[in-house]
């Protein structure tokens, strides 16, 4: 009669025992600790956001959805809508990008400077990085306003005035201005982060292009980028984070005039000039409450942004990957 071996099972007690034994040597206490610093940053998201929306209530129940498509704003009249704010953000934002996507410039530093040049400009870049917004605000008062007013817009409106974008008055302040000096502002993070992510693509990579008879350029463009587009995707969104809340220097060269208008020369406001600008200024209960709506409604749209940079990134990846089906 053949014997059955009984494996015995493990007992509550060796499991607490092995429950011990791992805090004794330190595995669960840092695990704990690490989990809490996680947690946390989930936790104060959620704690702002309940924030903000139990102190926007008054304006949310007045409004209601008319607060995101109403142009007028008077805190005389208590009538306040958002649209020319999300507008400004938006449209300074975009602009930014598209003048500050400095990938060529990320390219030049991590693959074809030498490594002195590289470094020595990689120093300057960080440096640019760490000037105070107002900085730059008061650099876009002083040098380019007077040269938008001055050179660049009346030469757009010449060349390109048939344009809605470039027609109108020129008064150095508005949308184009504000999207340049968010660009300046914004390009050293692009730079920044695209040249880490272009210079951690494994050597291997490179050799195998230049093996194969590629030049130094087209193992460059049409292997190392591919390879680094989704960190280089992720450096531009990052960069688009910092320009939709940019305050300061936004406020000082966009003109601070809720409008909406086709052309770039118009003046505008955004949603973080208008806080900064108005919120020492609120007497009211109502118009405190529709400057935190205001606050909601930039969160959410960054919180939005930036979901939809993530699902751009992980469908950029997966088509890389070669998973994505057409």
């Amino acid at each position: 009669m053949a014997s059955t071996t009984i494996v015995p099972s493990a007992s509550p007690i060796s499991g607490s025992r092995s429950f011990l034994r791992r805090l004794r040597e330190g595995d669960e206490i840092a695990r704990l600790i690490t989990f809490l610093f996680a947690a946390s940053t989930v936790l104060i998201t959620l704690l702002l956001i309940l924030e903000l929306w139990q102190d926007s209530a008054l304006a949310r129940h007045k409004f209601g959805l008319q607060f995101f498509f109403t142009r007028v704003w008077d805190p005389i009249a208590e009538q306040f809508g958002a649209l020319p704010f999300i507008y400004g953000t938006l449209v300074t934002a975009t602009v930014s990008l598209v003048i500050a996507v400095g990938i060529g410039a990320a390219i030049f530093l991590a693959e074809l400077a030498p490594a002195r040049l590289s470094d020595a400009l990689e120093f300057f870049i960080d440096l640019l990085a760490a000037v105070p917004s107002v900085i730059y605000g008061l650099l876009g008062v002083f040098i380019v306003v007077p040269l938008m007013r001055d050179y660049v817009q009346p030469g757009l409106k010449n060349t390109l005035g048939f344009l809605p974008l470039f027609s109108g008055p020129a008064y150095g302040v508005g949308f184009l201005t504000a999207g340049i000096v968010l660009a300046i502002m914004v390009i050293p993070y692009i730079i920044s982060v695209s040249r880490e992510v272009l210079m951690s693509v494994p050597r291997d990579q490179r050799e195998a292009a230049l093996s194969l008879g590629a030049t130094r350029w087209e193992s460059t463009w049409k292997v190392v980028v591919p390879f680094a587009r989704t960190g280089i995707t992720g450096s531009i969104f990052l960069a688009l984070a910092r320009a939709l809340g940019e305050t300061m220097a936004v406020t000082m060269v966009i003109g601070n005039t809720p409008t909406i208008s086709a052309s770039l020369f118009s003046p505008g406001y955004s949603i973080a000039a208008v806080i900064a600008n108005e919120f020492t200024e609120a007497t009211g209960d109502l118009y405190l409450s529709a400057l935190i709506e205001l606050g909601l409604v930039l969160f959410l749209l960054t919180f939005l942004l930036n979901g939809l940079a993530r699902l751009l990134i992980v469908i950029t990846s997966q088509r890389g990957g070669g998973t994505a089906h057409a």
